[in-house]
């Protein structure tokens, strides 16, 4: 059976001399694994509809297994991702997390369209720090997780100041900071973008300021977190951080 789906390539493997494997993640289906036959050759039709993070209508033959990519009719190649290391760098983790994240074949068209909106906007020159912060926020829930955000983890208050606790899942107030020796300092500003993160509609995103240090806080209060809940580890992740060193240097 013939199907058609609207979907952004998120993973390529070479199999054998001229064929991929391309992994789509769709609107209609979520994440499917299709073979583009013949695609590694340049004269394909199938050789820029297989580019990874391109956007486009797919038709593929269904079978038990793998599809077959029959055709890619491109909506956008959303080409700067890969002219420019640093946006490589941030998408190839974005379209990573996404996909160690999801099972196969269960359609999530908000998380499609949150996938599709976060690689637009780091094409479109914003803040690659803050749209991927934005990203791994949106992703916990997908991964079972519901950090408290919206009050103190331990006594309930709504008011204070806060810090974070990875121990206590969430904030806690300055009357609890006794409760978890370990917890984050953290500044009020990096407080209140963390919860716009995890409850913006990223389609009502505007333009967004943020300070190195407030950046700084961020990226290490995620990342922990990610580290003690998520059970990923990512390669791309690793490469991220590589390629951040290399950008304080210039």
């Amino acid at each position: 059976m013939l199907q058609k789906c609207e979907g952004i390539v998120i993973r390529t493997t070479d199999y054998g001399e001229s064929n991929k494997i391309v992994t789509l993640y769709t609107r209609e289906f979520g994440k499917l694994g299709v073979m583009a036959r013949g695609a590694k050759k340049p004269n394909s039709r199938l050789s820029a509809a297989s580019q990874v993070f391109t956007y486009a209508y797919f038709l593929f033959q269904t079978s038990t297994g793998l599809g077959t990519m029959q055709q890619g009719e491109m909506i956008s190649s959303i080409r700067t991702l890969r002219e420019d290391i640093f946006k490589t760098g941030y998408a190839s983790y974005i379209v990573d997390l996404l996909d160690k994240s999801v099972e196969d074949k269960i359609p999530n068209p908000f998380l499609f369209e949150l996938l599709l909106q976060t690689l637009n906007y780091i094409n479109d020159e914003y803040d690659i720090d803050i749209i991927t912060n934005i990203f791994e926020m949106k992703m916990l829930n997908v991964l079972g997780l519901y950090p408290v955000l919206n009050q103190c983890a331990i006594c309930g208050s709504q008011d204070g100041q806060f810090g974070f606790s990875i121990r206590e899942n969430g904030l806690i107030c300055h009357r609890c900071f006794d409760k978890d020796p370990y917890h984050l300092p953290t500044s009020q500003t990096a407080i209140r973008l963390l919860r716009i993160f995890y409850y913006i509609d990223l389609s009502r995103l505007g333009s967004i300021s943020v300070k190195d240090e407030t950046k700084k806080e961020l990226r290490t209060i995620i990342s922990m977190y990610y580290n003690e809940y998520s059970g990923l580890h990512l390669k791309s992740k690793k490469f991220l951080e590589q390629i951040d060193k290399f950008r304080e240097m210039l």
